[in-house]
């Protein structure tokens, strides 16, 4: 699964790394991004590729309650297409969420081990993603999900679940302005293979999401 992560660059990194036009409004880093908070996206709007912020947790367009995102953080890849929550968002509703590095808790025999993983040859990178807007008494929202996947041979000793990493060159394909069918974004997500990764050790601070500062990512022996 994918919980809590990272985005360190700078604005002009994120517009150049992305082949992005305009500035991101509103535009900070954080060190503990968490389920709940507004996080950096990008679609395509039939005409361009748009940064902005959508709020991490699924909330369907039909939901009758807006809770329900707080359950819906990740979606498995495997099913997604068939999930009357993702189905037609695959079709048509794709998005990247931008990072540049993803926490895991590995367990151990006394705890739960918190790491910080990366990709290995390139600093941000983007997760494969869902958006939906809901509208409801006046109130509207613009959430987003994250894809998972079984863990690859790197991940599989940390957990057994994984957020799906685009290649760089993919990312456009992922939200390119056409409607799929659900089947075969699942089997595009299914075909693509992922950047060598790289993880380290880091303290229980990050636990808790009301720390976001550099002692997040602060290496422990």
């Amino acid at each position: 699964m994918c919980g809590r992560y990272t985005l360190l660059a700078d604005e002009l990194e994120i517009l150049q790394e992305f082949d992005l036009e305009y500035p991101i409004e509103s535009y900070q880093t954080s060190y503990n991004i968490a389920p709940g908070q507004q996080v950096l996206a990008i679609i395509h709007n039939g005409r361009e590729k748009r940064a902005g912020y959508l709020r991490w947790g699924l909330v369907p367009s039909w939901a009758k309650d807006e809770k329900i995102g707080y359950k819906m953080i990740n979606a498995r890849s495997e099913t997604a297409h068939e999930k009357p929550s993702f189905k037609s968002l695959m079709a048509q509703k794709r998005c990247l969420i931008v990072a540049d590095s993803f926490y895991e808790w590995k367990k151990t025999e006394r705890e739960k081990q918190p790491k910080r993983i990366e990709l290995k040859d390139r600093k941000l990178f983007a997760f494969a993603g869902l958006w939906d807007k809901w509208l409801q008494d006046d109130k509207t929202l613009f959430t987003c999900t994250i894809l998972t996947k079984d863990s690859n041979e790197f991940m599989q000793d940390i957990h057994h679940r994984m957020p799906i990493i685009l290649p760089k060159a993919l990312e456009d394909e992922w939200i390119r302005p056409q409607k799929l069918q659900p089947e075969t974004a699942k089997q595009f997500l299914q075909s693509i293979g992922m950047d060598a990764l790289t993880a380290y050790d880091v303290g229980n601070y990050v636990n808790a999401a009301k720390h976001n500062d550099p002692q997040c990512i602060e290496p422990i022996a």
